[in-house]
């Protein structure tokens, strides 16, 4: 039994030494190169150890190696910050300037020995100031040395801020046809006048049927007033054109219409009122007729004719010379006659609303 156990002590020593002979052999072997055989060194040999002869292979006296410690252990390096440019600021999004605010009105400035006179115009109680338009004329209200009475101001704007001496004045405002006037006292304080002109506005056109007629071909004349009242019938107003707006103050009014330069002539009575534009529509029953006189259906005009357009009565219309004249007329029957070289042509034609047409005479 003893003899067994001292096997077993002999086999662990054993054991033991072999492990220790590899572990002292690896070392030896990263810190001594050898050659291929093993049998001499690359480098010079070691101090007491004969040339030439072998070297034991006894393992080296036992090195003692220190087990790494927290500060031998190697960690994985930092990391390694990089540079990156600043990321460049957000656009900014110019924006206009805000307007300033609106500056409220200032009163002028009055200087000594002047009045302030605020003026301004409606269309009449309870209506709308008037925007525009306005002439303004101011008059002392006395007359000079002559007798006359001359204007010291004149304004245009809607509603004007004069600066004047203290006195006596006459206020003339007038816009279109429309005026009217008031005495004003200036004394120290301001004064502030409002005028009531009770205007309104006049637009006409002509037409024929439903077709507008040029506004070259038309023109209309406006009288105070309707056209079955005696009394004074000369034109307040002459030649309006197509489209054009006439400011007179508010009434009746008639309008008489002209289509051309012959007897197409409408009558028309009218009511404006204040502050607003009457548009007028004036249709006529006519027709635009070219003549010519020819020496066979369809053959050329002939040249210095001279023309006559007259009602079945005889009553003369229209008188021209030319090729082509060309007359409007209205709705009905009417005679023409063309002398041309000493000798006369007659021919009967009717008008029909909106048919313009050519009418031939026949020279035989």
């Amino acid at each position: 039994m003893r003899a067994l156990e001292s096997a077993a002590v002999w086999a662990g020593a054993r054991t033991a030494l072999a492990v220790a002979m590899l572990a002292a052999w690896t070392v030896s072997s990263y810190a001594q190169p050898f050659t291929a055989g093993g049998s001499a060194p690359i480098g010079p040999a070691p101090a007491g150890v004969p040339v030439g002869e072998p070297q034991s292979l006894a393992p080296p006296p036992a090195v003692n190696l220190a087990v790494p410690g927290p500060a031998d252990v190697l960690r994985p390096p930092a990391p390694i910050p990089l540079p990156v440019a600043p990321l460049p600021p957000p656009a900014q999004v110019e924006r206009p300037p805000a307007p300033p605010p609106a500056a409220p009105a200032l009163a002028p400035v009055v200087p000594p020995g002047q009045v302030a006179l605020y003026l301004s115009a409606r269309f009449g109680r309870d209506l709308p100031q008037v925007p525009g338009g306005i002439l303004w004329r101011i008059f002392p209200d006395r007359p000079d040395a002559a007798g006359v009475l001359r204007p010291i101001r004149e304004e245009k704007t809607a509603a004007p801020t004069l600066l004047l001496p203290p006195g006596g004045y006459i206020v003339h405002a007038t816009m279109g046809h429309a005026h009217t006037l008031k005495k004003v006292q200036l004394r120290a304080e301001t004064v502030r006048e409002v005028f009531d002109i009770p205007a309104g506005g006049i637009r006409i056109e002509g037409k024929v049927g439903d077709t507008s007629i040029p506004a070259g071909q038309i023109h209309f004349d406006v009288y105070k007033g309707s056209q079955f009242e005696t009394g004074d019938k000369r034109p307040i107003s002459q030649n309006i054109m197509t489209g054009e707006v006439m400011l007179v103050p508010e009434g009746t009014y008639h309008i008489v219409s002209h289509y051309g330069d012959g007897n197409a002539v409408v009558r028309s009575d009218i009511r404006v009122q204040a502050a607003r534009v009457t548009d007028v529509t004036v249709n006529h029953r006519a027709a635009m007729i070219t003549l010519k006189l020819v020496t066979s259906e369809g053959g050329e005009a002939l040249a210095n004719t001279q023309w006559s357009v007259l009602t079945p009565g005889g009553d003369v219309i229209k008188e021209s010379i030319g090729a082509f004249p060309r007359v409007v007329l209205a709705e009905g029957e009417y005679r023409v006659i063309a002398r041309n070289e000493g000798r006369s042509f007659q021919h009967d034609f009717d008008v029909v609303p909106g048919v313009d047409r050519e009418i031939s005479v026949v020279a035989r």
